[in-house]
């Protein structure tokens, strides 16, 4: 049997859909999927079989214009995953159509490593008439030369088989690169922070967008089979977290509980979550928090 396998880098704008396909792609939920633009803060990695073939996506950051440290390692990581990767999907959303972010990803695509293979695809295609659609994959071809051309929902799931399998067949033959059952190469302390961030985002998105993060500090197995994670939710003003902890303790708790039913599905298994709020003025300048989120402290210079 000959196999393949490679890594994927899905870039686009902040909300294209990246996430959401990759999820759609691996069919289990390993990256956070809101409503706010920049919840991917690294490359997570989820991993699809396709026949013979395993793929392994790279779910960079949105690109967009970086104005502080945490942007610019952000952006950084999206270019750094792009460049690594054996194929780079570009991600655009049809109702959007080449706005000034895309021209200036379309731009950095020049900047890549020669030979390497990018292709489209034309996202949220639900939400646009034909001849529209048309006109914008004729425009986006012009500008660049893409090696295959995708009209999908990720959502939905329209045309998302066609992309895997195409991209089955492009990837280098290969021993694959994880075990079979392993969906994800992120260490599951960084997952189940990321699924306890995720709910953060969803409820407190009007008062505190970005200005928060979670680490999970203690994983305990238990005899029982179930698991006690400990996590702290660190802000950076007292202000913020009289918000995360809410009246009387509620919205902490309210979160909390969501979280840990989605760990639990996860998992597959009862989980303990205890989460701690507490103020850091200065995470956001702390190179340790980088590399706890997988990133360069560096690149934010």
């Amino acid at each position: 049997m000959t196999t393949r396998a490679g890594f994927v880098a899905l870039i686009g704008e902040p909300n294209a859909g990246k996430s959401t396909l990759t999820n759609r792609m691996v069919g289990a939920k390993v990256s956070i999927v809101t409503h706010k633009v920049q919840t991917t803060r690294t490359r997570i990695r989820g991993v699809a079989m396709e026949g013979d073939s395993q793929l392994v996506f790279v779910d960079t950051p949105g690109l967009f214009k970086p104005r502080r440290r945490l942007d610019r390692a952000m952006v950084a990581a999206a270019w750094g995953g792009a460049s690594d990767a054996d194929i780079i999907v570009l991600l655009i959303e049809a109702h959007r159509g080449v706005t000034e972010g895309v021209e200036s990803i379309l731009e950095g695509l020049a900047d890549l490593p020669k030979g390497r293979r990018v292709a489209l695809a034309i996202n949220k295609i639900d939400r646009v008439e034909a001849p529209a659609l048309l006109a914008l994959t004729k425009d986006l071809n012009d500008r660049y030369d893409f090696a295959q051309t995708f009209l999908i929902s990720a959502e939905r799931g329209h045309g998302v088989e066609d992309l895997r399998k195409w991209l089955a067949g492009e990837v280098p033959e290969s021993p694959w690169l994880y075990p079979e059952d392993q969906i994800a190469d992120l260490p599951m302390r960084m997952i189940a922070a990321e699924m306890t961030r995720e709910k953060l985002t969803l409820r407190l998105h009007q008062e505190l967008p970005y200005q928060l993060t979670v680490e999970t500090e203690h994983w305990q197995e238990r005899d029982d089979g179930s698991a006690r994670i400990d996590q702290v939710v660190y802000v950076v003003r007292d202000g913020h977290k009289g918000i995360v902890l809410g009246h009387k303790g509620e919205t902490v708790k309210a979160i909390g509980q969501a979280a840990r039913a989605e760990l639990e599905e996860f998992l597959g298994r009862r989980v303990h979550l205890f989460l701690q709020v507490k103020v850091r003025e200065n995470w956001l300048e702390e190179a340790e928090r980088y590399s706890e989120m997988g990133l360069d402290f560096k690149d934010g210079n």
